[in-house]
């Protein structure tokens, strides 16, 4: 039985928050110009997680609406914005926000839009969007698997022994169709570089922070940091690797 998506992370969150790669600077420099975002714009981040997208927008003073189904991510992020006025935390999910209509300025989705519905997610999102004429942004940190000999035994290693790394695997998208999702089809890509550099620890972290990654505390999950090891001693320079990502941007209206 497949896992229900808004509970895959539920008992990875410590490694979410650590490990997990952020966003470059730039992404927010870019949607603010874009989109004509100014200080105190209403953003719904949708799937928002612990926080790592809100993160940005908060330290640019934009008002977020974090919306996450998953109780755990969703108080570690209240917890880590607990000061902050700026954030609103919203069990919702996104073909459900629960925001009011015409609520939003914008609406963005970090590393979570394959795990949504997308017709009944773009009704949603038409309805809580102040104008027909504002933006979507689907963000995704695409790692690259082909980068050098680290990036490709990685990729080998999770080909062979994650659980269901080519079904949820969202690097390979599968069922998006943003033609379909954008009005008219209309929608532009903008990419950035973003790096990750590890010790093994933290290669560890970052590989169990992932949902297709066997838990650590199972066979399975010793196995696979066993070869995860192997391949680190093989590749690491001064005790460190570094993750290659591009992060791409999709940017349109619905």
């Amino acid at each position: 039985m497949k896992t229900d998506p808004t509970a895959r992370f539920s008992n990875r969150v410590a490694n979410y928050i650590k490990y997990r790669p952020g966003y470059p600077d730039e992404v927010i420099s870019f949607l603010e110009e874009k989109c004509a975002l100014n200080p105190g714009s209403k953003i719904a981040d949708i799937g928002s997680g612990t926080g790592i997208f809100s993160a940005l927008l908060l330290q640019n003073s934009h008002v977020v609406y974090g919306v996450e189904p998953n109780e755990a991510m969703r108080q570690s992020a209240e917890q880590r914005f607990k000061d902050n006025k700026n954030f609103l935390s919203v069990d919702g999910t996104a073909e459900a926000t629960t925001l009011s209509d015409n609520s939003v300025d914008m609406v963005v989705c970090a590393q979570a839009f394959h795990w949504f519905k997308p017709d009944e997610t773009r009704t949603e999102f038409k309805r809580i969007l102040k104008s027909e004429n504002n933006y979507v942004a689907l963000i995704w940190n695409n790692r690259l698997t082909q980068v050098d000999e680290f990036a490709k035994a990685y990729e080998k290693l999770l080909e062979e022994k994650a659980t269901d790394y080519s079904e949820v695997n969202h690097q390979h998208l599968k069922g998006v169709d943003f033609s379909y999702f954008y009005k008219g089809g209309q929608y532009t890509l903008t990419k950035f570089n973003n790096t990750q550099v590890f010790d093994y620890d933290g290669l560890a972290g970052r590989a169990f922070s992932s949902s297709y990654v066997p838990p650590q505390d199972t066979a399975t999950g010793l196995e696979f940091a066993g070869l995860l090891k192997q391949i680190f001693d093989q590749y690491q320079v001064n005790g460190r690797v570094t993750i290659y990502y591009e992060t791409e941007v999709y940017l349109g209206r619905v």
